[in-house]
């Protein structure tokens, strides 16, 4: 489905469903200041710009999780101030959040009715009764199609899932019942190409029952595929409303970061040295098999690869994070050879010298409702306690340094994580290692979610580690991204290495082959070769 934008004399005849008028937000500083919109029937409207520049403030102030300091809204011409999420979605407003709100201890059938649990007898469950487990099966089965879960067992427990199924099944569970808004907070981040057309289906039929969404994604090429207005938020000001098919690439990118971005990255001048990690023969499973490569100090090593190719399980396996079958990790120590380490556990792979930046930064790699003092403290504790009691002051300043060296937006150290944007979340990750002086960095996905104005600082941040003399391994669903920014790249394929390219060497073409060996043989068994003259797919699809 590849939506072009109306012509601006159809947009502008459409109804508006929602407005917002002079809203405006303040935490420890403004998060939104005067920001006036309107949302159309049966259009998306995408909402862009940086980490930090207000969007999801906006959608939750819309979806009633946050109350506005200034301002009012309608719905339909009435006043709307939804107290709760569930006024909202009385009212007919949905929203689907980048934080998941699925309890991973029931199943997913009943995630997706948890209100309306079918009653014995026909009727709703009340306080008393006994649950129409069929016709929940059988709800939950009608759900799930909908977004392609057809093959997931309702009866599964949503913990049992992955990140990109629990994204499907809370989409499912927006979509059902009465919908007059839709707000899509960075909904494909988890997606792959197949669930992402899925998605896109039924924004069409919502659009087609006249259905008001909202679409915010720093993915740029799904906004000129799914948007016909863009509205662009930049330090908290509304500052481009307009017709989508008007903005160029370029043009949107210079309206959310308020400057041109090249490119190209320089990461600088560096001095690439020896061997500083080397893994030989690591295998669990079917899932990581026999894979050894090996980063130099002052080298950017890229991970690429299809979702499922065991690229982030081979980065949790040398952490120590899951047990492996076999192999061995060796890190270097000073200019030393480097010398084969015990990893058992994290903890064992931090006093080595590794750490993990998890593609999971809300969930593994931060206490959220701790202030940024406290996270980056967490690994270094021996720095900031003192007779094993945390000294306050230190505490401060060791934050206080990583946020000058981050450059994190923040009003200070004990500002709540969870108050941060996405980009600045992942400086606080990072800054906890900086702290600790780690020699390997394993970076999972760093980019995930990110702005493109925060993406660069990130790319200038690991230039500069590697100009350090540390050694970093980068995983990224983006092909592009990797060969930006890496010096060599290996290639995971249904769980092996096929491949490991220098930078004078690799093209997108090989990459992508590499990416897609692994699975001939299972395709042969299966009866479904590839088509010898098919067209190699884009790389936008990789890990996508």
């Amino acid at each position: 489905m590849h939506n072009q934008a109306q012509p601006a004399a159809a947009a502008t005849s459409r109804a508006s469903v929602l407005t917002v008028a002079g809203i405006g937000k303040t935490y420890a500083e403004p998060v939104l200041s005067d920001v006036s919109l309107d949302l159309r029937a049966g259009e998306v409207l995408a909402l862009t710009g940086e980490n930090g520049a207000g969007k999801s403030t906006l959608s939750k102030i819309v979806g009633g999780l946050v109350s506005p300091g200034t301002g009012s809204m309608t719905l339909a011409g009435a006043p709307y101030a939804p107290a709760t999420r569930g006024d909202a979605e009385a009212l007919g407003v949905r929203m689907v959040m980048q934080e998941l709100n699925l309890l991973p201890t029931l199943s997913v059938a009943e995630n997706l009715f948890l209100n309306r649990l079918p009653h014995k007898g026909g009727r709703w469950a009340g306080r008393f009764g006994w649950i129409d487990r069929r016709t929940l099966r059988e709800n939950a089965r009608h759900a799930m199609a909908q977004v392609g879960l057809d093959a997931i067992d309702p009866d599964t427990l949503v913990g049992a899932l992955g990140i990109g199924h629990q994204q499907m099944v809370e989409i499912a569970r927006n979509l059902i019942g009465d919908c007059r808004v839709l707000i899509l907070d960075e909904p494909t981040a988890m997606l792959t190409a197949r669930e992402v057309d899925l998605l896109f289906e039924q924004v069409a039929r919502l659009k087609a029952r006249g259905v008001a969404l909202v679409y915010i994604s720093h993915r740029l090429e799904e906004l000129r595929r799914i948007a016909e207005r863009a509205a662009v938020l930049r330090d908290g000001r509304l500052v481009h409303v307009g017709e989508m098919a008007a903005l160029t690439s370029e043009r949107l990118v210079t309206l959310m970061v308020g400057r041109d971005i090249g490119e190209r990255i320089d990461l600088g001048p560096r001095s690439i040295g020896g061997t500083a990690l080397k893994v030989e023969g690591m295998t669990r499973g079917n899932v990581v098999r026999d894979v050894s490569f090996e980063v130099r100090a002052g080298e950017i090593f890229g991970v690429s690869g299809l979702i499922g190719a065991g690229r982030t399980e081979l980065m949790r396996l040398i952490y120590g994070a899951d047990r492996a079958d076999g192999g061995t990790v060796s890190v270097a120590r000073g200019t030393q050879a480097p010398e084969p380490v015990v990893i058992g556990s994290p903890s064992d792979a931090v006093k080595h010298g590794i750490a993990l930046i998890t593609e999971d930064r809300k969930g593994e790699g931060l206490l959220l409702p701790l202030p940024i003092a406290a996270n980056i403290s967490l690994g270094n504790i021996g720095e900031v306690a003192r007779h094993g009691i945390v000294d306050a002051k230190r505490e401060a300043a060791l934050a206080r340094t990583q946020i000058d060296a981050m450059r994190i937006r923040t009003s200070g150290p004990a500002q709540a994580v969870s108050e941060l944007s996405g980009g600045n979340q992942q400086k606080v990750v990072i800054g906890r290692w900086l702290a600790r002086d780690c020699r390997v960095l394993l970076f999972d996905e760093p980019t995930r979610g990110i702005d493109v104005g925060a993406k660069f600082d990130i790319y200038g941040l690991m230039g500069a580690l590697a100009r350090e003399g540390r050694a970093l391994v980068v995983v990224s669903s983006d092909l592009r991204e990797l060969m930006l920014i890496c010096d060599r790249i290996g290639v995971m394929s249904a769980g092996r290495m096929t491949g490991v390219f220098d930078r004078d060497e690799w093209s997108q073409d090989a990459l992508l082959a590499a990416a897609f060996a692994g699975y001939a043989n299972r395709d042969a068994i299966l009866h479904e070769p590839l088509e010898p003259d098919a067209k190699a797919p884009d790389a936008s699809t990789l890990g996508h």
